[in-house]
């Protein structure tokens, strides 16, 4: 049962056939949980031709007898009635949980990949660490691994600095130390170029997080076309290299040599890094998104060119945990040649590890969420709503899903005495209350009252049903026709189900 709200005139106390079943978002059969052994249907006005065939079959119920292979329910009716079927397992979760969220993570330099849209259950606060500021009205977080690599660059930095201006002593750990907060701000700004871009082509962003390797934008929809797609991916890599030739600019005019000449000289080379290991063509890249961008544009399908981008992707990341250690050692990144066995060469393969991790975890998120998205439209609160019948506060709970039953319901909405809603009854509140209590239970002590954002138009799909769950989160929602009419109760369960099962339904 749901939480959720609406208004309008409800039908009879049986649902007709155009309320929907609950069963089209589940990856497995929803179970039922009724009392009677063959529901009647109801008789209805016009068949909702969405709605499953066997789905007045499904009714409410609350047992607690476990029956082979069915989760968990419970019983509605006397003891000497035949017995039902149970409830789903989503009928014992006031909440659902949440997928994981994928994100843009683009190594050393950061990014702007579209985030995972996300199912109805969302968290005010994203919980990315130690908050910045917000610019542009978009919130910029410090994550807790940034203090780790801050210091490890300072250390770097440091032995660095002790070979070419020997001079500082101690106070070049505090060189050092500037030089990783100058870096990140660096990557800071290679992140605003992306949400700037993000804000003007009217897309949502989450946050901008500063973590291990780099930065994340989290830019919550897609392109809509490849030359947007393009333009977001690119503006990251021009300014670190804007950025780049503003240092080298500097870098000019001051002594080389000197404290200022080396941070410049520093952060000139660090940029032009960042800008050209982003430019690789590979997902999660910025570089794999603007061959998403044009292999999207040739085919004309944007799957393709996620497809091509994300394993050229994952191509780039066994070549980094290859080859970067072997051009480690033969000093053609400028170093001077290793033994092998020493502990640079340790650390080398260390980090090709981890940077070639990142890349091949973030082309396989790439992969998914572009199947997420191409069958997100499937999501549609028409398909995944639950026939409700209307029942006043008064009535008791067992007479309530009596009436439920008979109507092949699995709903209950509260309605006043002139039949509009005003509360939704909780399947889990429903499960709670034992058999031989529910004749003594009203619903209204069960049921959560409607606000206006759990009103939800039978209308909606796709991410456009999921931003309307996220911005009012509950576990059930009223669907309502654009009449007004109560079309049935939405679970904030079954939209879980159908998004999980998105997830890993194939293209």
């Amino acid at each position: 049962m749901d939480e959720s709200g609406g208004s309008g005139r409800p039908q009879s106390d049986g649902a007709d056939d155009r309320r929907p079943s609950d069963a089209d978002g589940s990856p497995e059969p929803t179970r039922p949980v009724d009392t009677a052994p063959e529901p009647t249907r109801p008789v209805d006005a016009a068949p909702e031709p969405e709605r499953p065939a066997d789905e007045a079959a499904r009714p409410l119920s609350g047992d607690t007898t476990t029956h082979p292979a069915e989760p968990r329910g419970g019983q509605d009716t006397p003891p000497d009635a035949p017995p039902r079927p149970d409830l789903t397992k989503a009928a014992r979760k006031e909440r659902p949980t949440e997928p994981a969220r994928a994100r843009a993570d683009h190594g050393p330099a950061g990014g702007g990949d579209p985030g995972a849209p996300l199912p109805p259950k969302t968290q005010k606060n994203p919980g990315g660490g130690l908050l910045m500021g917000r610019p542009f009205g978009v919130p910029v977080y410090v994550a807790p691994s940034w203090f780790l690599v801050a210091a490890l660059i300072t250390w770097v930095f440091g032995g660095q600095l002790d070979r070419v201006l020997p001079e500082l002593g101690g106070a070049r750990y505090l060189v050092s130390l500037f030089f990783a907060v100058a870096f990140y701000a660096s990557v800071l700004v290679h992140e605003l170029a992306h949400t700037v871009a993000a804000l003007r082509f009217k897309l949502p962003v989450r946050r901008i997080q500063l973590q291990f390797f780099g930065g994340v934008s989290e830019i919550e929809k897609e392109s809509e076309t490849p030359g947007r797609e393009f333009v977001l991916a690119f503006v990251g890599p021009l300014l670190s290299l804007v950025l780049a030739g503003v240092f080298y600019a500097g870098m000019r005019a001051v002594e080389p040599g000197t404290v200022p000449g080396v941070l410049l000289a520093g952060l000139m080379i660090s940029n032009l890094i960042v800008a050209a290991f982003n430019l690789l063509p590979g997902l999660p890249l910025d570089g794999g998104r603007m061959l998403r961008a044009v292999v999207w544009k040739i085919t004309g399908k944007p799957m393709s060119g996620t497809v091509a981008a994300a394993w050229v992707g994952r191509a780039l990341a066994i070549s980094v945990l290859i080859g970067l250690p072997l051009l480690n050692q033969s000093g053609a990144l400028g170093g001077e040649p290793q033994d092998i066995g020493g502990m640079d060469t340790v650390t080398d393969a260390l980090l090709a590890a981890i940077l070639a991790a990142i890349i091949w975890t973030g082309a396989g998120n790439s992969l998914r969420m572009a199947r997420l998205r191409e069958h997100l439209p499937e999501l549609r609160a028409r398909t995944l709503t639950r026939r409700a019948v209307p029942v006043e506060s008064d009535t008791p709970l067992s007479e309530a899903l009596r009436r439920a039953n008979e109507a092949g319901a699995r709903a209950l909405v509260v309605v006043d005495p002139d039949g509009d809603p005003m509360a939704v009854v909780r399947e889990a509140a429903i499960v709670s209350v034992p058999q031989h209590r529910r004749p003594w239970v009203t619903v209204d002590g069960l049921a959560q009252d409607i606000t206006e954002g759990m009103r939800v138009s039978a209308e909606l799909a796709g991410e456009e049903l999921l931003d309307t769950l996220r911005a009012t989160p509950a576990t059930e929602y009223l669907v309502v026709e654009e009449s007004g009419e109560i079309y049935g109760v939405l679970s904030a369960a079954d939209v879980e189900r159908a998004f999980v099962k998105a997830m890993a339904r194939p293209s």
